[in-house]
């Protein structure tokens, strides 16, 4: 599943195109994704344009407006989804569920497994954070929210190991079962550890290690695991970088002992036993 590095380049990969641009209409071939993907946007979306387009944990919102209406679209590509620019004559494919039809080209959405979503929220774009599915997003890991004593005070009585109490969502947006192995390889932490004997001081190291993942991330255009690809149809490379990730019985690179495999709450975890502790 695409996570807040894979989002993100994706919103600054489509904002260029979109920002400033009238909408033509809109194209709903297969409404029934995660959530069903409402009618009404065929009516709403002729004649907005597009003011922003931001990302708010693993969603895009792309604010719309003109006489009248005001709203966001809210789109999540789900496990498979992707979003990319195509000519306004080219054919649909089989997995291509909905267009967002500009004056000179479409920003068409595909879903093969159908986990994605394309919304909308009416109202102002702070609107859009008051949706169901945003409501209970936790705090953006990038953002100046997001400290070392904020982490260690909202992990205070979670006993569960750190590496899942990281990839919860109601907590921490955005850090994948990647980002959160290579963030805890980088700050010498083991995931086995419990989240709250975890010491302040080594929380003063693990909040930049997150920050510099995910930021390194999203300069190597994120991981194409599975069916990640970017809007041009390219490829993220981070997963080539990584110090731990889908290493398994491969020497550290820090240290030269076997990067251990294990399972924790159905995920893989990948850490090396010498480093992290």
């Amino acid at each position: 599943m695409p996570e807040l590095p894979e989002v993100e380049v994706c919103r600054r990969g489509i904002e260029p195109e979109l920002l400033g641009q009238a909408v033509v209409g809109g194209v709903i071939r297969v409404p029934k994704l995660r959530q069903e993907i409402p009618r009404e946007l065929l009516e709403l979306l002729p004649g907005c344009r597009i003011v922003a387009v931001r990302r708010r944990a693993k969603y895009l919102l792309i604010d719309c407006r003109k006489d009248g209406v005001e709203g966001s679209l809210i789109i999540h590509l789900g496990m498979s989804g992707n979003l990319r620019f195509v000519p306004p004559d080219l054919p649909a494919e089989k997995h291509d569920h909905f267009d967002l039809v500009l004056p000179t080209q479409i920003l068409r959405f595909a879903d093969p497994r159908r986990f994605g979503v394309v919304l909308w929220q009416p109202g102002p774009p702070e609107s859009a954070e008051l949706h169901t599915l945003l409501a209970t997003q936790g705090v953006e890991p990038l953002s100046d929210l997001f400290t070392p004593d904020w982490l260690f005070d909202a992990i205070a009585r979670r006993g569960g190991p750190i590496k899942p109490t990281l990839m919860d969502s109601h907590l921490v947006v955005g850090i994948g079962n990647i980002y959160a192995s290579e963030s805890l390889f980088r700050a010498g932490i083991s995931p086995l550890r419990a989240a709250n004997r975890i010491s302040r001081a080594r929380y003063e190291v693990l909040v930049p290690a997150i920050r510099a993942t995910l930021s390194d991330a999203i300069a190597a255009g994120g991981s194409s695991i599975r069916d990640y690809v970017h809007s041009d149809g390219g490829a993220g490379c981070f997963q080539i970088q990584a110090g731990v990730y889908d290493r398994a019985g491969l020497p550290c690179l820090r240290c030269g002992g076997v990067i251990k495999q294990i399972r924790q709450a159905g995920r893989s975890t990948y850490y090396c036993p010498g480093c992290q502790h």
